[in-house]
């Protein structure tokens, strides 16, 4: 009996190690993008108010806490945001606009406005976001940034710099917030 116990209670606390919940969201511990394996670096809720929107993670290669070292990081990274609350593709596409250009002067803009409305253009083909959706923006060097909502593969955006762009919104000097910068890079 007492094996059963130490047996049973191993493979409950081996759960742990596989997930975390943030917000009554599972968030995996590794993620695959690509042929990489990658570690969950952080994870936290995007609140609007008082209404929770999202809970963004950050999964890397390395785990870091250093927003600079995530910004020169060429290799495979995902942004996986699970959404918490529904909204159009207009208001969605606003947001990230607003992040975008919170995050870079008139001429990095006008360097990334190319890719950005490339990417613009794959939201602006969902007519919108339901809670329980998962949004992946998952950047593989060779190929860029690839979206996909709830498993279907939306679009790619080519270049480091659009993700980087895109990683500003969590992680730049402006961030959409403060305390969700520090959640995905695991700052306590």
């Amino acid at each position: 009996m007492n094996k059963l116990l130490v047996l049973v209670s191993g493979l409950l606390l081996s759960l742990n190690v596989v997930a975390r919940d943030v917000a009554d969201v599972r968030v995996p511990e590794t993620a695959q993008v690509g042929d990489a394996t990658l570690q969950l670096n952080g994870a936290g809720t995007r609140t609007r108010v008082i209404i929770d929107v999202y809970v963004g993670a950050l999964y890397l290669g390395k785990t870091t806490s250093s927003a600079d070292a995530v910004f020169a990081d060429a290799g495979a990274k995902r942004v996986a945001l699970h959404m918490l609350y529904g909204m159009k593709s207009e208001k969605l596409l606003n947001a990230f606009r607003d992040a975008i250009e919170a995050n870079h002067s008139a001429a990095e803009l006008a360097s990334i406005d190319a890719g950005m409305k490339k990417f613009y253009a794959i939201f602006d083909s969902v007519s919108g976001v339901s809670p329980s959706d998962i949004i992946y923006l998952d950047y593989l060097p060779t190929v860029g940034t690839k979206v996909t909502i709830n498993g279907k593969e939306r679009g790619v955006v080519a270049g480091a710099d659009i993700n980087r762009a895109l990683l500003k919104i969590w992680l730049g000097e402006n961030p959409v917030q403060n305390d969700l910068k520090k959640d995905m890079l695991g700052i306590k």
